[in-house]
């Protein structure tokens, strides 16, 4: 029987195609989305190997009604292992973004993941008398987990936090077997930051609008000139299939220029980067 593997947010890029890898490598994959529209799009797209599972990762009753969906499907086979992709980004200064938008990030970034991952621990083997292998779990962190640029700030809270959530997770579910293992992208050719490459008018009447008349083009170049969606789809098939996994799989070297750099010297060279000297 082939193994079973879910993905949160398979629509568009790094989950699509983290679905569209493990299919090929023989996998049964589930996989959520929001809109039947997209259901229906992504199904005739991968195959018979695939199917749906209609939830927002915020709306804990119908992740309750998926994980049903999925027990019943899998059986005592069970999952072997869930990937926690579902995420949002939002750029702006700290200093003016509103509340509710830093709230809402952390809504899906943070605990959606969080209740995502208790809703499919059973299936994963985080019960006694488990009748299948533990499974496990892979975290789509980023480098904004160990690196906060400018204007980034929201984001990467919420990408810290999920580092937290894997480190803990990591180790409170080792009595059961289960791995956690992050994955931590650079700058990866997706839509989810041209989603928040346009300008951003709210913040016209501050003192950062210069600076942030040059982010479009930031956000631009990063599209442009990032790493292939592959490449971490490659990642997460190693985390899922490797004998011992690592606890992290950096996807860019930049994740050790503070510790490099140290504080200071990184602070400056982003400042710069970013038009705030």
């Amino acid at each position: 029987m082939k193994p079973n593997a879910l993905i949160t947010g398979v629509s568009t890029g790094i989950g699509f195609d983290a679905a569209r890898l493990l299919i090929e490598r023989d996998y049964r994959v589930f996989g959520s989305v929001r809109k039947q529209t997209d259901a229906d799009k992504v199904s005739q797209e991968l195959g018979a190997d695939f199917t749906p599972l209609l939830f927002d990762v915020t709306d804990e009753p119908a992740i309750a009604a998926a994980a049903q969906q999925v027990a019943e499907a899998v059986g005592d086979q069970g999952l072997r292992a869930l990937v926690n992709n579902s995420g949002v980004s939002g750029a702006g200064p700290l200093m003016h973004m509103p509340v509710a938008e830093l709230r809402q990030m952390l809504e899906v970034n943070v605990l959606g993941l969080l209740a995502v991952t208790q809703a499919f621990l059973p299936l994963l083997g985080a019960r006694n008398n488990c009748p299948h292998p533990p499974g496990r779990i892979v975290n789509l962190s980023s480098i904004s987990g160990r690196l906060v640029f400018p204007f980034v700030g929201a984001y990467g809270a919420s990408k810290h936090a999920v580092e937290a959530l894997n480190d803990g997770l990591r180790r409170e579910l080792r009595m059961y077997g289960i791995e956690v293992i992050a994955i931590e992208p650079g700058s990866i050719r997706t839509p989810i930051w041209e989603k928040a490459a346009g300008a951003d008018a709210r913040y016209n009447d501050t003192d950062y609008a210069e600076a942030l008349a040059g982010l479009p083009e930031i956000l631009d170049k990063m599209v442009r000139t990032g790493k292939p969606v592959e490449v971490v789809s490659d990642a997460i098939h190693e985390a899922i299939t490797a004998r011992r996994p690592k606890t992290r799989y950096p996807l860019t070297w930049m994740v050790h220029a503070p510790r490099a750099l140290g504080d200071r010297t990184l602070d400056k060279l982003l400042c710069k980067e970013m038009g705030l000297e």
